[in-house]
């Protein structure tokens, strides 16, 4: 029903929302020059926090999968991320960070079959060109480096959406996923904040506390959790656009907070942003409204942390059913596998 699905839009929007909120708290309270410090406490803590509530392991192919989804989602885009934040204006990095939706679109076509339509590709364009209009600059410099590590962190977070989408897991796991995520992507994020930042700092002040607490709590266990529910109930091309809330967020927040002045290309670019979002998420006549069932069969499977059996839950008994008929029935050619 479409009611249900605004609400789910509404929750989900309000992961990129709250990431939106990282450059501010990021600024007034966090030491300066400890980003991966900031990514590594912002994430494996949370995990930790996550596995600790629900208490479930990853079995069989979610070993391997949680990993490769949490280095896509947390570790290397973050470290892409802080890399393109140090080397490029914030501006540029989010204009270029822009071109998500439009990889996901792309990727979404080959990787799960879903349509690319021209509104898509429109709205994703418009996307592009709203943020460009809110956060850059004419004076913005240009570094190389800096564009490429931007590009690349919206590529590996591109193909992380997807590939979430493709091997999303049961409603019961996602919370539990959702942490094995994010301490995979944070206990590879530690040795590289380890050998490029060093060792933590001795004294932390209770602004530093409090804003390392708001990025573990809010901008990762409760965002990413909302983030995964949404990937599991929506297309992964109307979630993916949600991306471009954060520096509409960002910009607000500057406005609200720090005081900084809007001009009328901005508030051009807000409009733009706005439109290209509401365009994209119009529901699609394909759209049934239901998460898919893309997990492979006896893979989405779990073990209590501390128990002592490794066996996956019993399954119910199936019940004896007559068959209708001695003669096998033809299998039909676009009945999908199972």
């Amino acid at each position: 029903m479409l009611s249900n699905r605004v609400g789910v839009l509404a929750l989900t929007a309000l992961a990129p929302a709250i990431w939106g909120s990282t450059y501010l708290v990021t600024t007034e309270l966090l030491p300066p020059g400890r980003p991966l410090l900031a990514a590594v406490i912002r994430s494996l803590p949370a995990g930790l926090l996550l596995l600790a509530i629900t208490r479930k392991l990853p079995q069989g192919s979610w070993w391997w999968r949680s990993l490769v989804l949490g280095g896509l989602n947390i570790g290397a885009f973050l470290a892409l991320l802080f890399i393109a934040a140090y080397r490029l204006p914030g501006g540029v990095a989010a204009t270029v960070g822009a071109v998500q939706p439009l990889l996901v679109a792309f990727f979404a076509a080959g990787l799960l079959g879903q349509q690319l339509s021209r509104r898509t590709l429109i709205a994703a364009t418009a996307g592009i060109a709203g943020v460009a209009l809110l956060v850059l600059r004419a004076q913005a410099r240009l570094d190389a480096v800096g564009l490429l590590a931007a590009f690349g962190g919206a590529v590996v977070m591109a193909v992380g959406v997807v590939l979430s989408k493709r091997w999303t897991s049961t409603a019961p796991l996602l919370l539990a996923s959702t942490g094995w995520q994010l301490i995979a992507g944070g206990t590879l994020l530690l040795p590289v904040a380890l050998l490029v930042e060093g060792p933590p700092p001795t004294t932390l002040t209770g602004q530093n506390l409090l804003g390392y607490g708001y990025l573990m709590l809010i901008g990762a266990a409760l965002s990413y959790a909302l983030w995964f529910r949404g990937i599991w109930l929506l297309p992964a091309t109307d979630v993916t656009f949600l991306t471009l809330l954060s520096p509409l967020v960002a910009t607000a927040l500057g406005w609200v907070v720090l005081g900084e002045e809007l001009t009328g290309a901005q508030l051009v670019g807000a409009l733009v942003v706005l439109g290209a979002l509401i365009a994209a998420q119009r529901p699609k006549p394909t759209d049934a409204g239901k998460p898919a069932a893309t997990s492979e069969p006896g893979t989405d499977q779990w073990v209590p942390v501390g128990g002592a059996s490794a066996n996956p839950r019993p399954r119910p008994k199936s019940h004896n059913v007559p068959a209708r008929s001695p003669v096998p029935e033809p299998t039909d050619p676009q009945q999908p596998a199972r």
